[in-house]
């Protein structure tokens, strides 16, 4: 990150809007991350987006300060969030932006954190074990130095003082519901049940769907 001194003009900037192709590239990119994780995590929650997030993103993002916005201003309906900020002079991929910020790896060992006093911070919000919803922005500041201002806020927020990001131990050992290609989830998805409906029989089929209404049923 760099330590910039001045600010740009309010009202002098181009909203990049996060299109939908953007926003699955961001969460997916987390994703893969927080999955990889070494030693591997046994709680580690998968991300989504939260569209409140975004807008909070974007509104800072907006007024091209190229610092971190305060407290009060990445708020959702359910928590607050953190915050990792990327400035470049030339508009980059989010990809390649969130790997600049897990790049920090380098520097940093589990249950140590920094080994040589380098910044792990943003790279310890993108792998904080129930920062599970996040939400990113870009806007083009022109009369900045750096003139990409690229915000996300992770959503509750990470980086709590004395813990570590998350639990080592075997991938999904700690999940309290279902297990998603190494990530904790909600719930289960009927899409990845391991056996084919096309295989059972009439009966059997009925009786599943029927166990699966009366399931749904039962915890609404």
């Amino acid at each position: 990150m760099y330590n910039l001194t001045f600010l740009c003009v309010l009202g002098l900037f181009a909203v990049l809007q996060v299109p939908g192709t953007w926003q699955t590239e961001i969460v997916n990119k987390h994703n893969t991350l927080r999955r990889g994780v070494s030693p591997s995590a046994s709680n580690m929650l998968k991300m989504s987006w939260n569209r409140e997030a975004s807008a909070n993103a974007q509104k800072w993002a907006n007024k091209c300060t190229m610092k971190h916005s305060p407290s009060s201003e990445r708020k959702i309906s359910t928590s607050g969030c953190g915050e990792n900020l990327y400035m470049s002079s030339y508009k980059n991929t989010w990809s390649g932006a969130i790997q600049s910020w897990y790049d920090e790896v380098k520097d940093w060992r589990y249950g140590v954190g920094s080994v040589n006093g380098g910044v792990v911070g943003h790279f310890t919000q993108i792998v904080w074990y129930r920062s599970n919803q996040i939400g990113c922005a870009m806007a083009h500041c022109p009369n900045a130095r750096y003139k990409y201002f690229y915000v996300c806020h992770y959503c509750p927020p990470g980086n709590t003082q004395f813990h570590h990001p998350y639990k080592s131990g075997p991938a999904c050992g700690d999940c309290p519901k279902a297990c998603d290609n190494k990530l904790c989830s909600k719930s289960l998805d009927i899409r990845k049940i391991s056996f084919g409906l096309s295989e059972l029989k009439t009966n059997d089929l009925i009786r599943f769907i029927f166990r699966l209404k009366l399931y749904t049923y039962s915890r609404n």
